[in-house]
């Protein structure tokens, strides 16, 4: 399921438009590529009643997980922490105390960060420091725990801890494929089939796609889809001009470094038609129509 999420950057400078804030879209992007629909940011200076309010507001639209960035320190102006235990009705210091741990093994300062994580009524809330770097493996420490987190918290009772993760599914045969697809009444329209395998690599997409070379290297995914967006999006590609065909594969459940993701196969007319088709599905499963969330 994908929640909803807000970023609130906390900066003196920043909110006077003296200092760029990347922190924050750099966190907004993390989210969006988890699953999560960022609806909600915003640059506040490091004042107490102005951050609580916005961290009351945010709850009442029922955003679900609301991130902070800056403000966490030691300087008499970082008080993020206390304008977030000002609101927030439970804390939950183990998110906390995980990205701490995190962060010392990357640099020893890391144990001077003072965020603090809580909840207020239906919405998380959980700060994250000011730099981008930081920011950025604060969040990776705990993302991949925070869907479950969210899960309990929307839940009516007290969600099932115990209960098994999906399980992977068995990849198809691409030959077979090939041989229903060529069964096809419209083969004879088809003059060419692509196919399109994504795997699941080691090398974080903070790594690969934001160039962080700092990354650390991932172990697996977590994997899910909405059938009924991938048939509309399946629909849309065989809508395209010169595409007769198109069958998708998703995997589900918790996924190792080097095991099948998706199988997308294409087939239409001429090459540049199929190539386009092929791009526009791949891409919309990719943005609309899966969950995923890194396993470090």
């Amino acid at each position: 399921m994908g929640y909803t999420a807000a970023v609130l950057t906390i900066s003196d400078k920043g909110s006077r438009g003296e200092r760029v804030d990347t922190s924050g879209p750099a966190l907004s992007k993390m989210l969006l590529r988890a699953g999560y629909e960022v609806v909600g940011g915003a640059i506040l200076p490091d004042e107490r009643a102005q951050i609580a309010e916005a961290l009351r507001g945010f709850a009442a639209k029922g955003i679900a997980l609301v991130l902070t960035t800056g403000g966490t320190g030691f300087s008499p102006r970082d008080i993020t922490p206390e304008a977030t235990l000002d609101v927030i009705e439970r804390e939950t210091p183990g998110l906390s105390e995980l990205m701490r741990a995190e962060s010392m093994k990357i640099t020893p300062r890391g144990c001077l960060s003072r965020g603090a994580a809580g909840i207020l009524d239906r919405t998380l809330i959980v700060n994250l420091p000011g730099s981008e770097k930081a920011a950025r493996e604060n969040l990776a420490a705990v993302l991949p725990a925070l869907d479950h987190g969210l899960k309990m918290l929307m839940s009516e009772g007290s969600a099932d801890c115990a209960a098994p993760a999906a399980a992977k599914r068995e990849a198809p045969s691409m030959d077979a494929w090939l041989r229903e697809a060529k069964a096809s009444e419209k083969l004879a329209r088809t003059g060419m089939f692509l196919i399109h395998n994504g795997v699941v690599r080691e090398d974080a997409r903070a790594r690969v796609r934001d160039g962080d070379g700092g990354a650390k290297p991932v172990k697996g995914i977590r994997f899910s889809s909405d059938p009924e967006k991938v048939r509309k999006a399946t629909e849309e590609a065989l809508a395209l001009p010169g595409i007769f065909y198109a069958r998708v594969w998703l995997n589900e459940g918790e996924l190792a470094v080097g095991d099948d993701i998706m199988y997308v196969m294409i087939g239409g007319d001429i090459r540049p038609h199929v190539i386009e088709a092929l791009q526009f599905l791949v891409g919309k499963i990719k943005s609309e129509c899966v969950t995923e969330q890194e396993i470090y």
